[in-house]
């Protein structure tokens, strides 16, 4: 039976610790979980290092919206991935394509050269690809050890079906990790019918701010932000999640029992 990894995404020591604590293996550290997640600040590495045991890998993406990077970008994502393997970061998440919607091949290759011995993850660009299988097997050309998908769809439940295309396809030369609205009460249906045994999940929940004196006039980020709500990840949500991928994994015999 495959060993199950539960890896949680997150924005803040607070939520770092709490993934910990809920029992997740590893987490995906970045900043703007809005915007997909950016690469996080230093002193965020640094501290979340120094608290957390689990694994930790890091968000290398200099700016929010496509994946088609200038040279000047790829060159802030090789001092970022510097950084992260300098504080001490067990891998990093990254994923660059082309014009065309394929995988930038060269490019993600020499960024994958340039991490080790850190593992490499290509994040869920993958999803943005005009041919998912073919984008697939270049990454796997390129060297990275795991590929963060939906199987090309908005959730990782409507895309299963390809999930497992690729476990079988990806076989044991490339670990696929579904991500995209993993929840307690699919993670089971998804994980049976893809095969997958690694699942990623932000599992955001909304906190109101305690500030009594609310500008609720102003808006410093884009004009559907709430500068009073910010999300946070709970121990329980965590451990609810990795209960129910460990229920799905025990022989039919023990559940219940």
């Amino acid at each position: 039976m495959a060993v199950t990894v539960l890896e949680i995404c997150v924005d803040s020591l607070e939520s770092a610790l709490a993934a910990q604590a809920g029992g997740a293996q590893r987490i995906e550290l970045c900043t703007a979980l809005a915007e997909g997640g950016l690469t996080p600040s230093l002193g965020l590495l640094r501290a979340v290092g120094e608290r957390v045991s689990i694994a930790v890998n890091v968000m290398i993406r200099p700016r929010g919206g496509d994946f088609l990077y200038s040279e000047e970008e790829v060159a802030i994502m090789r001092t970022d991935i510097a950084l992260a393997a300098e504080a001490g970061a067990d891998g990093v998440v990254f994923g660059l394509l082309t014009e065309y919607g394929d995988v930038d091949r060269e490019r993600t290759r020499t960024l994958i050269e340039l991490a080790r011995p850190m593992e490499v993850t290509f994040h869920r660009a993958l999803d943005m690809t005009r041919d998912p299988q073919a984008a697939l097997e270049d990454i796997i050309r390129a060297g990275a050890d795991r590929v963060l998908t939906s199987g090309a769809e908005p959730t990782a439940l409507a895309g299963r079906h390809r999930l497992e295309a690729m476990v079988r396809a990806g076989g044991d030369r490339i670990r696929v990790m579904a991500g995209g609205g993993i929840r307690p009460g699919n993670v089971q249906q998804i994980a049976r019918e893809s095969g997958v045994s690694e699942f990623h999940a932000a599992l955001r929940y909304a906190v109101p701010s305690p500030v009594q004196y609310q500008a609720r006039t102003m808006h410093l980020g884009d004009a559907a932000s709430d500068e009073y709500t910010r999300y946070i990840v709970r121990p329980e949500d965590v451990r609810a999640l990795q209960q129910a991928i460990l229920t799905c994994r025990e022989p039919a015999s023990l559940v219940g029992s």
